[in-house]
């Protein structure tokens, strides 16, 4: 019998929505994301499949686990796993194969009219009985006609680009690979990055964390955006430089900034972040949904059956890929 342990910093009935759909004849255990690493070590030493949601994984728990046949996780994000270690140990490590990709797309595009309309600073001021309050209806901007740059056309940049381009926005996007079929579609224009910063009013982020793309966008790159343009990032909190965006921000060099991600999760209230009205924060939340829940499950129990049954898996993520 084919056993799959889950490690996971999800809640216990989120967990049991993962695991309900295993095949059957599949064993099946899930055990806290911080549980000790002793309990860890015990519980994958016969297991067939380990599977995660959150969280790294420790060496010796890695190394306890010679019947491993795939490391599966249900997140998009692998900047936590130690490929190098897998690949010592010949164990592959597949992401959740965009699974996810529709609900941080939908969040990006909430961020982008948050942002623009001030939808925060509305809602506390209704709240607070003060109506409109200090919000001016010239200070509030429409998406529709913006030129939005989108760094990084992957899954994630696809979809972000087919629901701003309904919004009758410019979209400009850089990446390593251009997509011709995209370009003609959505009237899409590959640009350097550089070139992007200064064309566009909003600029997106939807990069994977790598050693290339740590703090791209930083004093530099921010230095090109225009005054009025607003940054939106969804992927990876270490993408930006968050010294230089706050200077940025407080000096009104740029008018706002959407953020998912943070460089340390979760933060506090004294972060410098918080205290700008510029700015909408949410808790890395981007790719949670309900939607996205049962989608996620529905590839990992499909990628991981494929396994069990002699098939090569899918969604596998490399090295420095």
């Amino acid at each position: 019998m084919p056993k799959a342990i889950l490690f996971s910093s999800l809640s216990a009935d989120q967990n049991a929505l993962l695991l309900r759909d295993a095949p059957p004849g599949f064993e099946t255990r899930w055990l806290p994301a911080s549980a000790p690493v002793e309990e860890k070590t015990a519980a994958v030493r016969d297991a067939d499949f380990l599977l995660l949601w959150g969280g790294d994984v420790q060496e010796s728990v890695l190394r306890a686990a010679t019947r491993l046949r795939l490391i599966q996780l249900f997140n998009a994000g692998y900047d936590q796993m130690n490929l190098t270690l897998t690949a010592e140990l010949g164990v592959p490590v597949a992401d959740n194969g965009g699974a996810n990709a529709l609900s941080v797309a939908e969040l990006t595009v909430a961020l982008m009219l948050a942002v623009l309309r001030r939808l925060i600073e509305a809602d506390r001021s209704v709240r607070a009985g003060r109506w409109r309050g200090d919000i001016k209806g010239h200070e509030l901007y429409e998406l529709a006609g913006k030129t939005v740059g989108i760094v990084g056309l992957g899954r994630i940049g696809k979809l972000v680009a087919r629901r701003v381009h309904a919004f009758e926005t410019e979209t400009v996007y850089c990446d390593q690979v251009s997509d011709r079929e995209l370009e003609v579609a959505l009237s899409l224009r590959r640009l350097p990055l550089d070139e992007l910063l200064q064309r566009a009013d909003v600029v997106t982020l939807h990069v994977p964390l790598a050693p290339e793309t740590r703090h791209m966008i930083g004093p530099q790159e921010i230095a090109l955006m225009r005054p009025e343009a607003i940054l939106i990032n969804t992927c990876r909190g270490d993408v930006v430089d968050e010294d230089a965006l706050v200077a940025a921000l407080r000096e009104g060099r740029l008018r706002g900034a959407g953020l998912d991600v943070l460089t340390k999760e979760p933060c506090g209230a004294d972060h410098p972040l918080a205290a700008l009205p510029n700015v909408v924060l949410t808790p890395h939340l981007g790719g949670h949904s309900y939607e996205s829940l049962l989608r996620r499950a529905r590839f990992v129990w499909s990628n991981v059956q494929a396994v069990w049954e002699g098939a090569p898996p899918q969604s596998v993520v490399k090295p420095n890929s």
